[in-house]
């Protein structure tokens, strides 16, 4: 039996789930087929690729390097597919991916400016955008990689620094007492009730250092950022937020003392070509928004007063 795309596919579907099941699920076949497919290519290599068991499937050592170079040929194929069909039809559509961020809009508006039709995939995981685009399932992605919990960078991905530390604010009831000073200790917090969300790759991880080295336990709750801002204006939570943030009537964006969260802005493609066509759009969306911030734009001039490192705005 010759090895194929499909077959490659196959794998990396199985290797991605963990599951021969979800696997089947995901690539619209029969279990069955799939688990027949799986022993004819193991066959064909000499070896097992993966261990079975009743949590799953897992690589073995064989089953690694198989997949190490079949990830960037399913990879090149999707990518060989659609930049054909793109050039057959003259297509502009550029599938963005992001995170969370205030710049978005102005970026999806500058692009479809520049000519191109952009689509968009959100998702509160960099590390999940960044496969998709290793995968040539988005052309570009821009994200953010939390201090201290490095992202894992698929091989063959092009990278470009937007801002090398972005820091992290916090976002506060209107009437809550630190709110009356632009900079809070995070020792000033330590009775409030907390919000965060486990789900964004590194950031509880970053938050409970942040905790651990103020010396306090707050009391946390789990759920996503939307639910936060809108417990922060009801006065029942505070919650980690983008330095990008507007103060509102009911809620207030201060600086955190010291600084003791950042993360790094990255844009990530798979070709130089694709992060030149889409950089020069999202750097003029964030300095924007950088701008249009009073927070962020009060501790820019705070830094750059103090000669300390803040972040070149694009």
């Amino acid at each position: 039996m010759d090895l194929e795309v499909r077959h490659l596919r196959a794998l990396c579907a199985i290797a991605d789930t963990g599951s021969l099941h979800r696997a089947a699920r995901q690539l619209g076949v029969a279990q069955p087929s799939l688990s027949t497919q799986l022993r004819r290519i193991e066959q064909e290599l000499g070896g097992a690729l993966f261990v079975r068991a009743r949590t799953g499937c897992r690589p073995t050592p064989l089953g690694r390097l198989v997949l190490s170079r079949a990830r960037p040929l399913v990879a090149e194929m999707r990518s060989l597919v659609s930049e054909a069909r793109a050039a057959a039809t003259g297509d502009t559509e550029l599938r963005v991916g992001s995170t969370a961020s205030k710049a978005l809009a102005g970026w999806l508006r500058r692009l479809r400016a520049r000519g191109q039709d952009p689509t968009l995939h959100m998702n509160v995981s960099p590390n999940a955008l960044l496969r998709m685009v290793a995968d040539g399932q988005l052309d570009v992605a821009f994200v953010h990689e939390v201090e201290g919990c490095p992202l894992r960078i698929p091989e063959g991905l092009r990278l470009r620094v937007l801002i090398d530390r972005e820091p992290q604010f916090v976002s506060l009831p209107a009437d809550h007492p630190a709110a009356a000073h632009p900079v809070v200790h995070v020792r000033e917090l330590a009775d409030d009730r907390w919000m965060i969300d486990p789900t964004v790759d590194g950031e509880w991880d970053a938050v409970q250092r942040m905790f651990r080295a103020a010396g306090i336990s707050p009391h946390v709750l789990h759920g996503d950022y939307h639910t936060a801002a809108a417990l922060v204006a009801t006065g029942e939570v505070v919650t980690v937020c983008q330095p990008t943030a507007l103060s509102r009537p009911d809620t207030a964006v201060r600086r955190l003392h010291g600084d003791p969260l950042g993360v790094r802005l990255l844009l990530a493609a798979r070709t130089e070509t694709d992060l030149d066509g889409a950089l020069p759009a999202l750097e003029e969306a964030y300095r924007e928004t950088a701008h249009q911030s009073a927070a962020y734009r009060e501790w820019l001039e705070h830094e750059t007063a103090t000669a300390t490192h803040a972040p070149a705005l694009p």
